[in-house]
């Protein structure tokens, strides 16, 4: 029995490898294996819809992660799958509520995290995104992009100071963030320091040539500068 329990995790292990080799086939025929083994375990039925949801059949892959949730309803995976789905369907309500299923079974990892947080933001709730976007840093802090969405936090509650430090943060990791470069560049500009704002914005301006709003914030900047220097 113990030889069988090995074997199943294996397989499980194997077939997670074979994904993300984009052997999608061969992680197919061992899911499958899996849940013929063990038709109990939640497990083989959220990895075959991951497999599925890789290769595009989004609702076979909900109804797998379903599956896995009939069987146990602190599936905190399948829950977060199913977050996936929904998010990229753009329903971000039914999303949110998938995301906290998921974070209040168990899921305490940064993507779990981040994504309940980008959806709040979706959603136009920045307060409520902000914990769980910290909270996502604090576990990755080299994922520059759940840092930047948790800047956009502090930028909503008017915390500038903390906005600039986070955003020069993520501009270490990632030096090619115009977004980063443009909003650094506003929060520059609401702590009165123009000429830093429209260094950033010409920064924003030489990574992505075509960013609309940074051209405008220069022009703005600009204009502030030879203001001041008239008077």
């Amino acid at each position: 029995m113990e030889y069988w329990r090995v074997k199943t995790v294996d397989k499980n292990m194997q077939g997670i490898q074979y994904m993300q080799e984009g052997k999608y086939e061969e992680a197919v025929k061992l899911f499958s294996e899996v849940i013929e083994e063990s038709p109990k375990d939640p497990v083989g039925y959220i990895n075959f819809g991951n497999v599925l949801t890789a290769v595009g059949e989004n609702d076979k892959a909900a109804s797998f992660f379903k599956k896995a949730l009939e069987i146990d309803t602190n599936a905190s995976a399948a829950y977060y799958s199913l977050g996936n789905l929904l998010f990229e369907q753009e329903k971000f309500m039914e999303a949110k509520d998938m995301y906290e299923k998921a974070v209040k079974t168990g899921l305490d990892n940064a993507d779990a995290y981040f994504m309940l947080g980008l959806t709040l933001m979706q959603l136009d709730q920045p307060k409520l995104a902000m914990p769980y976007l910290q909270r996502s840093v604090e576990l990755n802090p080299g994922d520059a992009e759940a840092r930047f969405q948790y800047a956009l936090c502090l930028a909503h509650a008017e915390l500038y100071e903390e906005v600039i430090k986070e955003l020069k943060l993520v501009l270490e990791a990632d030096p090619e963030h115009g977004d980063a470069y443009y909003n650094l560049g506003v929060a520059y500009a609401l702590t009165d320091n123009v000429p830093l704002a429209l260094e950033q914005m010409i920064k924003a301006l030489e990574v992505q040539p075509d960013h609309m709003l940074a051209a405008h914030g220069r022009k703005q900047m600009e204009a502030i500068l030879e203001e001041e220097g008239q008077q």
